[in-house]
């Protein structure tokens, strides 16, 4: 009962104009108390962030993909790594992908626990000691791991490269010369796999609580966020 006991909502890919009607919506109590309970699936292991549509259009699993991001303001192609990984190695792996982006970096948090508000607001601090930011994440692991409403952002402008855990705890990583990311991935048994599919690509729904919303007031604190981005 603890998944059911937590706020959760439908969430479909970010491109979609409109979300069609949810899946979920058809399932009985017990039915999706069941399908909310599962978190392993084969060797993959998610955290309490997301869960999978009822009909597994996307069943989760271990690996990442080269992808491309296209800005559209200098209108050109970003190179992108996209990757999943098991809850037991997620977070390390995480930390870990911080490191090449060097010991000064800008950090932006991202919220969507105002549901009832369109989109998420991403909250911005610049300039932060990579040592010291890795400590505070360090004390923030639960609610960065297993809140569907948090997200992160640490990018280095001067590269520019940027790793991002996000609110479905993927790990992204954008900018040029990423070979020393995919050896981190590589390090942690992440596969290259670059036909797979991610959770994001189906219907999925996010799980939040009073208790993160509380932990993500105390983390911005702790980060010297104030203003948006």
């Amino acid at each position: 009962m603890g998944f059911l006991k937590k706020f959760f909502r439908n969430v479909y890919h970010e491109e979609l104009p409109a979300a069609p009607a949810s899946s979920f919506e058809t399932l009985n109590e017990d039915q999706l108390e069941a399908h909310l309970g599962v978190a392993r699936y084969g060797s993959f292991t998610l955290s309490d962030a997301v869960r999978p549509s009822y009909a597994l259009e996307v069943v989760p699993s271990c690996g990442y993909r080269h992808d491309t991001y296209r800005d559209e303001q200098s209108k050109k192609n970003v190179p992108v790594l996209m990757a999943a990984a098991s809850r037991e190695q997620l977070f390390e792996a995480f930390m870990e992908l911080l490191d090449p982006l060097g010991p000064v970096v800008d950090v932006v948090l991202e919220t969507s626990h105002d549901y009832n508000a369109s989109g998420h607001q991403d909250l911005y601090r610049e300039h932060i000691d990579m040592p010291i930011l890795q400590s505070i994440l360090w004390d923030f692991e639960d609610l960065l791991v297993n809140d569907g409403c948090t997200g992160i952002a640490v990018l280095n402008p001067a590269t520019p490269q940027e790793v991002q855990f996000d609110e479905h705890k993927l790990l992204i990583v954008y900018g040029k010369e990423l070979t020393k990311y995919e050896h981190v991935l590589g390090d942690w048994n992440i596969p290259c796999r670059d036909d797979m599919r991610f959770i994001t690509e189906a219907e999925h729904v996010h799980s939040t609580n009073d208790e993160y919303i509380q932990q993500f007031e105390q983390l911005k604190m702790r980060l010297g966020i104030e203003s948006e981005y």
